[in-house]
């Protein structure tokens, strides 16, 4: 016995221990358990101690599978859930699967009213991919759980079938499982958001969104329904958005409003946006994050005194929480934006500052493009592509941000014809990254060489035939001119449907209405979107449009607004000279 290999106190010696103890049950005074869960009290006679030391050996020597037998075997003649659970390990660490459910089903079939044994059960069918089979076992991991953990228990559903390959299979195994809680009015808002984000992984958005409108009649004021609504709050299915504003009339969470603004923002719909993320830190004023977008909302609505407070406000917040990830993510973009808000002040000393306090590595290119553009304003304009060029690049997403922030620097000072050479010898090495080649179509525009814009956006347009950016351009680029408006009307209209209500896009459908004759319809286009989106490039248009029909008072206030917006936007400042206005 002097060469047998040692094993595991945790395998064998803590099993012995167990059952020594349980057969000692009368001289040792122990917590009273719980009865599904302890084996009756047996004596462990020699027979049996040998078979758990052989089992023992045996699974960790060459015959794992026989130790699994042993052990399998003493789980049944003891009826003790100790060792139909070690019989399960042993399965796994002999990489069997079918084992591993054998002896999770017997533990189960001797323990019925054991959560634990059934959630082996669950576990093992879903990993062993047997999906069919898991209807059953989670029916019944809802009903073991106690009545106040059957909705956490519900919201943990879709995670366990995160990895499964038939989405829709999983979706009616788990629908079919979930009948009974569908119905009671304790469980049916997380049941229905369960069923519902298993539709929604298994690709049917509709089903999801039914589910939603379900789980809100059960519980209007619960989150899981509303935040399922956000998720599906995309450009196809705006129907979401009615789930989220009946939450939204409550008393929601702030994380709730703040997930509304973020789909807002994507939505590219800031005015709404804005409101939500006031009400938040009027509500919750402790609420960090609020501010920091709150305070970029401002800054890039040019209300700098506004946006340098609400920033400020996010640094004294979040100074207080413990460090992370998340948090020195925001100080980083608090710092950049508020070392913007210095540099527009040509407070160059400040602006240096406020970027020196950066101290996460994956802010350093936002940092050094904030530092190359305040040498710019400086005239330096060639030591600032040198600091952006002396970034290091430890991968080929480094070097794409390199050009890129050289890029912005270039075109923020009128260097096009070098953005486009930047960019040029970028896109000339495989693959093509759609957003460069966009890119530099839009420079060619700014150097007024259409036909090589259109050949880019054209080959954009091939690479990636949903990237509405290019269609609209393209078509925009056209109706400036005055050239093919029936095929820039198109382009501009399939855009849309990519973006539907995006107001930059609307701003241009509203130009080549304009520019077709169609001034009424061109009007009413750009009010909405200027209500939507009040920016420069469109009051310039509305101006412009207002200007044609002799609304000239109305076209003037619309000017004054864009020129508070942005005193130095080229749209705005081009058409004022153009129709000689002194707004």
């Amino acid at each position: 016995m002097g060469s047998m290999k040692r094993f595991p106190l945790a395998a064998s010696a803590l099993v012995l221990l167990a059952l020594t103890q349980s057969a000692c049950a009368q001289t040792v005074i122990a917590p009273e358990p719980t009865p599904e869960e302890v084996p009756a009290p047996t004596a462990l006679d020699a027979e049996l101690f040998y078979q758990l030391l052989l089992g023992e050996l045996d699974a960790q020597g060459s015959d794992p599978a026989a130790g699994y037998s042993l052990i399998l075997d003493a789980a049944r003649k003891t009826n003790d859930p100790t060792l139909y659970q070690r019989a399960v390990d042993m399965a796994f660490q002999g990489r069997s699967g079918d084992g591993a459910l054998q002896a999770a089903r017997a533990w189960k079939q001797a323990f019925p009213a054991s959560r634990e044994a059934n959630r082996y059960v669950l576990q093992i069918l879903i990993a062993l991919n047997r999906i069919a089979e898991t209807a059953g076992p989670l029916k019944s991991e809802i009903a073991l759980a106690d009545a106040k953990e059957r909705n956490p228990t519900l919201a943990t559903v879709p995670r366990m079938y995160a990895r499964v390959g038939d989405k829709k299979l999983a979706a009616g195994v788990v629908e079919q499982a979930l009948a009974d809680s569908l119905t009671q009015p304790a469980t049916a808002a997380a049941a229905w958001t369960a069923v519902g984000r298993m539709r929604l992984a298994a690709e049917d958005n509709t089903g999801a969104l039914e589910a939603a409108r379900r789980g809100q009649a059960a519980g209007p004021r619960t989150e899981g329904p509303a935040l399922l609504a956000l998720e599906l709050m995309d450009a196809k299915l705006p129907q979401a958005e009615a789930i989220v504003k009946q939450y939204m009339e409550g008393k929601p969470l702030p994380e709730m409003r703040m997930g509304y603004a973020r789909a807002l923002l994507d939505a590219q719909r800031y005015g709404e946006a804005t409101q939500q993320v006031k009400m938040v830190t009027a509500e919750r004023p402790d609420y960090p994050e609020a501010w920091l977008v709150q305070g970029t909302l401002q800054l890039q609505d040019n209300q700098d005194a506004a946006a340098e407070a609400s920033l400020k406000r996010y640094i004294e917040l979040a100074q207080a929480q413990r460090a992370g990830e998340e948090k020195n993510r925001g100080l980083a973009q608090a710092y950049l934006a508020l070392s913007r808000i210095a540099e527009k002040r040509k407070d160059f000393a400040m602006a240096g500052a406020w970027l020196d306090r950066i101290d996460n590595q994956q802010d350093l290119v936002a940092a050094q493009q904030r530092r190359a553009s305040i040498l710019a304003r400086q005239g330096k304009l060639e030591e600032g592509r040198k600091l952006l060029r002396a970034l290091p690049e430890r991968n080929p997403g480094d070097a794409r941000l390199k050009v890129l922030a050289e890029t912005q620097l270039l075109r923020e000072n009128q260097q096009y014809k070098a953005a486009y050479d930047l960019l040029a010898k970028a896109n000339a090495k495989p693959p093509l990254d759609p957003d460069l080649v966009y890119d530099q179509a839009m420079l060619a525009e700014k150097m007024n060489n259409l036909p090589e814009m259109e050949r880019l956006l054209r080959q954009v347009i091939s690479i990636k035939p949903d990237y509405h950016h290019a269609y609209n351009a393209l078509g925009y680029s056209l109706a400036e001119r005055n050239l093919r408006l029936p095929e820039a009307k198109e382009l501009v209209e399939k855009a849309l449907t990519f973006a539907p209500g995006d107001p930059y896009i609307s701003d241009s459908l509203a130009w080549v209405e304009y520019r077709m004759g169609n001034k009424t319809e061109a009007l009413r286009i750009l009010d909405t979107a200027y209500k939507s989106r009040p920016d420069p490039d469109i009051a310039a248009h509305l101006g412009e449009v207002l200007w044609s029909m002799g609304q000239r008072d109305r076209a003037q206030a619309i000017w004054k607004e864009g020129l508070l917006l942005n005193s130095e936007n080229d749209t705005l400042q081009e058409t004022l000279k153009r129709l000689q206005v002194k707004p």
